[in-house]
């Protein structure tokens, strides 16, 4: 059964960020839940590096991943979640957990990532607030 899908629609429709980036890390396609998380508007993301929204201290790790992802086609985050810390427009920090898949050209040749991804910014300090009361009430 084939279904009329408009894919724009059910990109800006979910609640997780969407974001493309193309080989040389530029957001090439940022939903209405990235603006959410992030805060920028998707006019401030486009053309942007990545760097946007990896914390300064990420930045070579990052960097050096994407650049071998690039050039060997291939990810360890594709299937498992990745949780790291990200930057918010204002500065302040997120928590966020993605899964990465890599986007090949018609030469099985890397061109981008596309990433889905979800704050858990709330949860992970819910997380740390019980295992502190715990260590707390175990001394």
């Amino acid at each position: 059964m084939k279904t009329n899908v408009d894919l724009n629609q059910l990109i800006d429709c979910i609640g997780d960020a969407v974001i493309v980036a193309d080989a040389h890390e530029k957001i090439v396609l940022w939903n209405a839940a990235a603006s959410k998380i992030f805060g920028y508007s998707e006019e401030e993301a486009l053309g942007n590096t990545l760097d946007l929204i990896v914390p300064e201290r990420q930045r070579q790790r990052h960097n050096e991943g994407y650049s071998k992802s690039m050039e060997t086609g291939v990810t360890r985050y594709g299937t498992s979640l990745l949780k790291v810390p990200a930057k918010h427009k204002d500065g302040h920090t997120l928590s966020i957990a993605f899964t990465v898949g890599m986007l090949f050209d018609a030469n099985n040749q890397a061109y981008g990532v596309a990433a889905v991804i979800r704050d858990e910014t709330q949860g992970f300090a819910e997380e740390r607030a019980l295992k502190k009361r715990l260590s707390d009430l175990e001394s």
